[in-house]
């Protein structure tokens, strides 16, 4: 039997996507899809919608129309914790670390949802900071650590779709870096993952495409092959 991650399946498509914040419309008709294996950007100015369009997926919004479908499945009508469940690991910009429980306490508190998640172990040779600091509360955890330990709780989980949202804001160079080098990892071993970036140069080398937003709308898609030709106009769109 096919897996329903097997290589180049369509994992997520958005069509005609709307997202409601109260009264206020922020995304205008979204069309994006993304492909098994796959690394997309969202790139945008702050205010684009590009972390709307991720929480928007996750049932994190007030109100959504349109279509989210994930494997060929409609999901625009679960609720958070069901979409979870079918293998989506949303890491979010504010990161959503218990500041209380120490550092594995954190990494063993999300459930299993599918086999073939990385083991504690993995992990930890993944992100030696985090070994070094198991024991640490999250409160006393530097904001680079706090932010590989976002990104390795939901590694355990299984989940083979990764929503990352800014995951290198405010971070020191080295652990830029090193979340570079996770990324890469994480995709040869086919991970499919969806990036809310504003950090461009991090951002060109490791994509597939690039979706650019503006004002909730996408306004231009990049593959890496044009990335070239197009940089000027993505500097022009994005204003760096």
């Amino acid at each position: 039997m096919k897996s329903a991650y097997s290589r180049g399946n369509e994992i997520l498509r958005i069509n005609d996507l709307h997202a409601f914040y109260g009264e206020s419309h922020i995304l205008h008709g979204i069309d994006l899809t993304v492909h098994e294996g796959e690394l997309v950007t969202l790139l945008g100015r702050n205010g684009s919608g590009r972390s709307t369009t991720l929480k928007a997926i996750m049932g994190l919004v007030d109100r959504r129309t349109g279509s989210v479908m994930l494997n060929g499945t409609e999901i625009t009508a679960l609720a958070p914790h069901h979409i979870v469940r079918l293998g989506i690991g949303y890491c979010p910009e504010e990161r959503g670390i218990f500041s209380g429980l120490s550092t594995e306490e954190n990494l063993l508190l999300p459930p299993i949802v599918r086999s073939g998640g990385m083991t504690l172990d993995e992990i930890y040779t993944l992100f030696p900071n985090l070994y070094e600091r198991r024991d640490s509360p999250g409160m006393r955890l530097s904001g680079g650590e706090q932010q590989m330990l976002a990104m390795a709780r939901i590694l355990r989980t299984g989940a083979r779709l990764l929503l990352l949202d800014e995951i290198t804001e405010g971070l020191a160079p080295v652990i830029v870096k090193k979340l570079g080098e996770v990324i890469r990892l994480l995709k040869s071993r086919g991970h499919t993952i969806v990036l809310v970036e504003q950090n461009f140069r991090f951002a060109a080398p490791l994509a597939d495409r690039h979706y650019v937003l503006e004002h909730g709308r996408i306004v231009a898609t990049v593959t890496q092959d044009e990335l070239e030709s197009k940089t000027e106009m993505l500097h022009q769109l994005l204003g760096v």
